[in-house]
């Protein structure tokens, strides 16, 4: 199978739990499936997979102490492919938690869903914006909470 199928499998294969998050936020299933730690062990155990790949390999291992270093990480398919699945895991793991977290808070679902939309897209941005959201709301962390 190619490395490009495999990004397609993988980066398509979200959407259907992005679905769920955004459509139907308090179904049995999204529970079993986004809520719990199900998608990111099969989507980190994917991760450390091509990393082991992308490290052993023929290609430049990279080093993550320099721009340049972290460029060589990715200068392959295989490479590429693990730096991706660890957007993809970490923007689910995020979005999940805005989720529970807004829904703890009494925050609406509906102002919710634009910012699991940018969260998807373009991860740090839709983090900001719910803290920012936390904030104007007033519903602020704690220092237990933080703990």
């Amino acid at each position: 199978m190619s490395y490009e199928t495999l990004f397609s499998i993988f980066n398509f294969g979200v959407l259907p739990f992005w679905a769920l998050l955004i459509i139907l936020p308090n179904a049995k299933i999204t529970e079993a499936l986004v809520h719990s730690a199900l998608i990111p062990l099969i989507y980190g155990a994917a991760y450390v997979a091509f990393l082991v790949i992308a490290i052993s390999g023929d290609s430049p291992a990279g080093d993550f102490g320099s721009l340049e270093g972290v460029m060589a990480g990715f200068a392959t398919p295989v490479g590429m492919l693990a730096g991706w699945i660890h957007y993809l895991v970490f923007d689910m793991f995020v979005g999940a938690w805005e989720a529970r977290d807004a829904k703890r808070h009494g925050i609406s679902h509906w102002i919710m869903i634009p910012i699991l939309i940018l969260t998807l897209m373009a991860g740090p941005l839709g983090l900001l914006l719910y803290v920012i959201l936390r904030g104007v709301t007033k519903k602020t962390w704690s220092l237990a909470e933080a703990a």
